[in-house]
């Protein structure tokens, strides 16, 4: 599964690299070293301009904070475990957790995994996405 394969990120920071491995693109902010998931031009943190730095962020990381769905739209399974992660060496992320709800506890080691989705576009390319599995 790779982007030559006519796949479309979900969201911008959800990258193929030359690898044709997926990961998640962030910047470093050379004046406060923090780190960002996506791309932009100000640094979050201390508003230093021009000093971010694009990064390939870990794909491991952990359990900050979740919830647990039980309703959600017509199609989508329930429940499910929306989660927010700590990748390690920096930025925060939020995405799925495929995981039993009774089995989630917090700091738990999580990894990225990649999939193509069911969703197209106007021209019929699938997107891929990224969810949280348990490390």
């Amino acid at each position: 599964m790779s982007v030559s394969d006519g796949l479309l990120p979900i969201v911008p920071y959800l990258v193929s690299g030359q690898d044709g491995d997926f990961y998640l693109q962030g910047v470093r902010c050379d004046s406060c070293q923090q780190i960002t998931v996506g791309v932009c031009n100000v640094c979050p943190a201390c508003g230093e301009r021009g000093a971010m730095r694009e990064i390939r962020l870990k794909n491991t990381g952990k359990l900050y904070n979740y919830t647990i769905v039980y309703r959600s739209n017509p199609g989508v399974r329930t429940p499910f475990v929306s989660a927010i992660v700590d990748l390690d060496g920096g930025g925060t992320v939020k995405g799925n957790l495929a995981s039993e709800p009774e089995n989630v506890r917090f700091d738990m080691p999580v990894k990225l995994a990649f999939e193509k989705l069911k969703e197209i576009d106007a021209k019929g390319r699938h997107y891929y996405g990224y969810y949280f599995t348990q490390n």
